[in-house]
């Protein structure tokens, strides 16, 4: 009995999910777990599992595709049900506009003088016409079956609320020979800038839309086809055309002779399309070709095609850190090169040059430093990209939408800076995760929200909701942009549990692991701008949320204190500022430096001992 696989749900919020590509084609063997398909929603993209083991009897729903969660996408069962899907194809053989894809010119002559050889009172091509009459009827199935397999390149629903799209640049050209899931054109919309991969392999028979052109979700902007559209049915199916073939083929020799130039143009471009319908046609040209798409396909593996689909921030990782796709071995499901991968190539491809430094020169270190930091957008000017336009459009719109204020205090961290140098070995050895400073500035803004409500709050249609848990949205910077996944109920956690939690959000947010659960429902919001060496900041709140603080460098500063007997005295302490933002609305300015004051006892007082094990 089979078994029908839905679209799963994969967030609180999210109600739809387009099916970006299919790891298994129907008739292939699955077990349970197996990764059955690739799903994207606004919020993840994510691998789903077989539910059931079996055959894969039937895919309904295809890549590019945007359904409803609970939306059957396909079927599982018996090796013993697979038998009805064969028919279905042939079926549509009736199609006579078929021959209409024959887009590559070399076999538009050939169909050509059959049709003209079918009239009986031409008694010439007699011979012609009886190989013609036999692969009439094995060429309508096949050429069916060709018209079914030419795909159409739809742009796909890149975002819940993404209802168009700006091609950006087209990756291939007309005529292309093109592997599934190779990078085919770049799309912009309101949320992302990426490359839409080949749906299937074959060649780019028409592009429908230009570069610059906005068009809806669901448009058809390609279509690719097969690279032997028609020469290729009547080949292989009766033997005998092949006999006949061969004085067809002599006849338009001595055509071919007074041009012998024709000859040598198909040697410049032995890439091109022609080729590979002299490959299926014309036996004595299939030896030529065989080399032909030997180099062809060498190529691919350069481009990382061995290890499968690379996606295109994967691409451009490797681009950026100067690795060769060819030379790195993926780890993902089927071989699938990953971030890790890259970065673990990048890793040691970087260990050396540290060595090689110390013995170079000083002199020639410079020039190579500043030969670095020079960008490549000095002197060029850049459109504007939609995300970018979106991302400032939001910025504008909270900024204009909240009366935000930013307040301010000093906090001394010499008793997290002695702690944490004390307890980082024995904690990461025991918990897992490195014990850094942002854990503790975490917990003592969980503690003091808790305390202070009216921070942990959001604006909802003209009221303001108090939340009853503390859920931390922590800013990560990613190679997509910022992300802001949640700690949730921080309030309840220990300082291990925000060490653990901190760490795995992070590298989850930069690898693409994060479900769409993980990045909604935060009630108040900590970016961590000292990692990057940030002395002061001002960060914006993010709406419905009324409240952000910045962690910022903690940096060992000349400061006024009191000594034993209340004199003052210099001293050097580990120094940091903790600017709070605030919407002003719901959140006076005593509120707020009550709040701040809570958190800096907190971090001043340093009791952390008992959750250290010290």
């Amino acid at each position: 009995m089979s078994t029908d696989v839905t679209l799963p749900a994969l967030g609180e919020s999210v109600t739809e999910g387009t099916v970006t590509r299919w790891l298994k084609a129907v008739g292939d063997t699955i077990t349970m777990d197996e990764p059955l398909l690739e799903v994207s929603t606004d919020k993840v993209d994510t691998e789903i599992p077989a539910p059931a083991g079996g055959v894969l009897l039937e895919i309904l729903v295809g890549e590019d595709e945007t359904v409803d969660v609970g939306t059957v996408v396909c079927r599982i069962g018996e090796a013993s049900e697979a038998g009805a899907g064969a028919p279905a194809p042939v079926a549509d053989a009736p199609v006579v506009s078929a021959p209409v894809e024959a887009v590559p010119t070399a076999s538009v002559p050939e169909p050509a003088p059959a049709v003209v050889a079918a009239p009986e009172p031409v008694a010439t091509p007699e011979p012609a016409v009886a190989p013609v009459a036999s692969p009439a009827p094995a060429a309508a199935p096949s050429l069916a079956v060709r018209a079914s397999d030419a795909t159409d390149v739809l742009l796909p629903a890149l975002g819940e609320s993404v209802t168009e799209g700006t091609v950006t640049r087209w990756l291939k050209a007309v005529g292309d020979t093109i592997a599934a899931d190779e990078p085919l054109l770049e799309v912009s919309t309101d949320k992302v800038d990426t490359e839409i991969p080949a749906p299937a392999a074959g060649t780019l028979l028409e592009i429908l839309v230009n570069e610059d052109e906005t068009v809806d979700v669901g448009t058809v902007v390609a279509r690719i086809g097969s690279v032997p559209p028609a020469a290729s049915a009547p080949t292989p199916t009766p033997a005998p055309v092949e006999a006949p073939a061969a004085p067809v083929a002599v006849a338009p020799a001595p055509v071919a002779a007074p041009a012998p130039v024709v000859a040598p143009a198909p040697a410049p471009a032995p890439v091109e399309a022609p080729v590979a319908p002299v490959a299926v046609a014309p036996a004595p040209a299939a030896p030529a070709a065989v080399p032909m798409p030997a180099p062809a396909a060498t190529p691919a593996p350069s481009a990382g095609s061995t290890s499968g689909y690379v996606t295109p921030i994967v691409r451009k990782l490797a681009s950026d850190n100067g690795v060769d796709l060819a030379s790195v071995a993926g780890t993902g499901v089927g071989g699938r090169i990953r971030k890790e991968d890259i970065l673990a190539a990048t890793a040691v491809a970087v260990t050396p040059a540290p060595v090689a430094a110390p013995a170079a020169p000083a002199a020639p270190a410079a020039p190579a430093t500043a030969a670095a930091a020079v960008s490549p957008l000095r002197g060029t000017t850049v459109k504007m990209s939609r995300i970018r336009t979106l991302t400032a459009d939001k910025m504008m719109e909270s900024l204009h939408g909240m009366a935000q204020l930013t307040s301010i205090v000093e906090v001394d961290c010499s008793r997290i800076w002695n702690l944490r140098a004390k307890a980082k070995g024995a904690f990461e050895a025991r918990e897992g995760a490195k014990l850094t400073f942002l854990p503790f500035f975490t917990k003592a803004v969980a503690d003091a929200l808790v305390e202070h409500a009216f921070l942990n709050a959001s604006v909802v249609d003209g009221s303001i909701v108090y939340h009853p848990s503390v859920n931390l949205s922590l800013a990560v910077d990613t190679e997509k942009g910022l992300m802001l996944p949640t700690l949730r109920d921080a309030d309840s956690k220990s300082l291990a549990d925000h060490a653990r939690g901190i760490a795995d959000l992070a590298s989850r947010a930069r690898t693409g692991g994060l479900k769409a659960d993980e990045i909604s429902g935060g009630t108040f919001s900590i970016t961590n701008t000292g990692s990057g060496g940030t002395l002061l900041d001002t960060p914006i709140v993010p709406s419905p949320q009324v409240g952000i603080l910045a962690t910022t460098i903690i940096e060992k500063r000349v400061v006024v204190s009191k000594g034993p007997q209340g004199e003052d005295v210099l001293s050097i302490k580990p120094m940091c500022y903790l600017p709070l933002s605030y919407d002003h609305r719901i959140v006076d300015g005593a509120d707020a430096a009550r709040f701040l004051q809570t958190v800096k006892a907190r971090i001043e007082a340093g009791a952390f001992e008992a959750e250290l094990g010290l």
